[in-house]
């Protein structure tokens, strides 16, 4: 069983052609430490906000590897999540396996081509700080086939709509866990305004204490502003971009 309730978003990690570099950034960034790195698993490293574990920085092994974020939702069988991806129309990029006593990871995409990962805890259950500046928030499906990806999500993960939230609204969608009211992240539509090549995709978002102040770190670290920082109702929002051209979202508590 895992800590996690089965559909939740239960860890983040990003791949970078250059780790060192990416621990410099979001190091500074975040307030992050980092450990040591495991050799076994291609010197993957844990970040850590206040000693407890936040996210996973992996350096690429293959330069055709997409340079992003990724989002990981907890499940009790990665099997039988794996069975359900392919019944409603998604896709297996990689097989459920074990990675060591860590757990069962999955990695799979949505019918509209959105790719993300699965967990099925061992010894590793995920997060250990969630909520706080300088830790994961939410996440945020961005598409442009929402009809299919709500039906998608809400077969494979159990999603449904926020209670009282905009389900009418195919512009945004926030999501809960079936018979919670906790809100888990959200879909978004990708309008004409969002370059045709742009695929599918989830950004992976952090708290902030001050937004100025994230944006100005960001950029004087060599990153950039992807989506200038506006008002959201849960705060002000902005999409970045590292210094190694991987994009998330940040989330303001002002």
């Amino acid at each position: 069983m895992t800590a996690f309730a089965a559909g939740a978003p239960c860890w983040a990690d990003v791949m970078l052609p250059d780790l060192e570099a990416g621990k410099r950034f979001y190091g500074e960034l975040f307030g992050w430490t980092f450990s040591a790195g495991a050799a076994e698993h291609g010197n993957y490293t844990e970040a850590y906000k206040d000693g407890r574990a936040a996210a996973g920085l992996m350096p690429k092994q293959d330069g055709r590897m997409p340079t992003a974020w990724n989002v990981y939702f907890a499940t009790p069988d990665a099997a039988r999540t794996s069975a359900r991806v392919l019944e409603a129309g998604g896709v297996i990029v990689s097989e459920a396996a074990p990675v060591g006593d860590l757990g069962t990871m999955l990695v799979a995409a949505d019918p509209t081509g959105a790719v993300f990962s699965v967990w099925q805890a061992g010894s590793h259950p995920g997060f250990e700080v969630t909520g706080e500046p300088g830790t994961y928030v939410r996440t945020r499906l961005n598409t442009r086939d929402p009809e299919r990806a709500d039906a998608f999500y809400g077969a494979v993960l159990g999603f449904e709509p926020v209670a009282g939230g905009p389900a009418a609204d195919e512009r945004f969608r926030p999501w809960r866990l079936a018979g919670q009211e906790t809100e888990i992240g959200g879909r978004a539509l990708m309008d004409d305004g969002v370059p045709a090549e742009m695929p599918s995709h989830f950004t992976v978002c952090f708290l902030v204490a001050e937004m100025d102040e994230a944006v100005r770190t960001t950029t004087r670290l060599g990153g950039r502003v992807t989506v200038a920082p506006a008002a959201t109702p849960g705060g002000p929002f902005a999409v970045l971009t590292d210094n190694q051209g991987a994009g998330f979202g940040v989330l303001s508590t002002e």
